[in-house]
């Protein structure tokens, strides 16, 4: 899960959304392309609505289909090419001939290929002016972005930042030897995190199902190594990997929160969407303060320190299944 910040300024009307996210509404892969971006119904139900809204939020869904040819089958049917065009012709291909013989034997290929589709997850927070996807690569970051700024005019975003980093907020708190008092609150550290030294041997160790507040953590901090993932919980409804990217992995809403959800499919969409954004909604702004509060985009971070003080002071989702909730 990453978040982005909407510039000021930008709003739409669920038609306005509407009508631009249905002139670049998802078409599955010709025979040739390779691939196709475009924008399907959250629902699932064919020739409905591309926006919807639940509970003042907006959701939305990118559909990514890609076709991959193996690239060594690609060489093979080329050099089976250019060995024809040298047993006529008694010459061998140049490199621009070989790069287009390439090109050739890929197109010939792709109808043959399996298409693989994957859906993003978009929710628009109007009132907080906040934008979040559930995309598990920063490349599905980019795309994403890029196809919302094609369709909505005027739409402007920026990473979400804060004054202080994830990271040197996460070496913070696993230095620290009284995390009752230094401990942001309502957040807990779980039993994992992963730690990687800023040298030349990029050096790096994880821990597993282990106790993260110990001396054996505290001791990788004081030799230089720094915290790229740990996994948090917050108060005990939402647990989460916290990565040093800001973003949010392995997102999961913990015992009680969906226990009043319906059984039944009709509402289930609706009330997936009401109890994850309502969770999110109050997880955001609680996480950013424990971050030191939101900067002013364009304003410096503060430097990631190159080794964890010895007395401190103090994680959407690759593309998900078609058939998974939101978020």
């Amino acid at each position: 899960m990453t978040i982005y910040r909407i510039a000021p300024g930008w709003s739409a009307t669920l038609e306005s959304m509407e009508a631009a996210l249905d002139a670049a509404r998802f078409v599955p892969c010709g025979a040739s392309q390779d691939k196709s971006v475009g924008w399907a119904e959250p629902r699932g139900e064919e020739h409905g609505p591309l926006v919807e809204s639940v509970a003042g939020q907006r959701i939305l869904r990118l559909v990514i289909e890609t076709k991959a040819v193996p690239g060594s089958v690609v060489r093979e049917k080329a050099q089976q090419a250019a060995d024809h065009i040298e047993a006529t012709t008694g010459r061998k291909p140049g490199k621009k001939e070989t790069k287009e013989l390439r090109e050739d034997a890929l197109q010939a290929l792709l109808p043959q290929a399996f298409p693989r589709r994957g859906s993003v997850w978009v929710w628009f927070d109007l009132d907080k002016g906040l934008l979040v996807t559930d995309a598990g690569s920063q490349g599905k970051n980019d795309e994403v972005v890029t196809a919302l700024v094609r369709v909505f005019d005027g739409l402007a975003l920026t990473l979400l930042q804060t004054a202080t980093t994830p990271q040197t907020a996460m070496a913070q708190w696993l230095g620290s030897t009284e995390p009752e008092a230094d401990w942001p609150e309502g957040f807990n550290v779980e039993r994992e995190c992963e730690l990687k030294s800023t040298d030349e041997e990029k050096s790096a160790v994880k821990f597993t199902r282990h106790h993260l507040l110990s001396d054996e953590v505290r001791k990788h901090l004081t030799e230089g190594k720094l915290p790229t993932r740990l996994a948090l919980s917050w108060e005990g409804r939402v647990g989460f990997t916290l990565t040093e990217s800001m973003q949010i992995k392995k997102l999961a809403f913990l015992e009680g929160v969906f226990d009043d959800r319906p059984n039944d499919d009709e509402s289930g969409f609706d009330t997936d969407v009401a109890l994850a954004t309502g969770e999110l909604s109050k997880l955001i702004p609680a996480l950013v303060e424990a971050l030191g509060g939101e900067i002013v985009p364009g304003m410096a971070l503060p430097e990631a320190p190159s080794a964890a003080p010895a007395r401190p002071k103090q994680e959407a989702v690759s593309a998900v299944d078609d058939n998974d909730p939101p978020f």
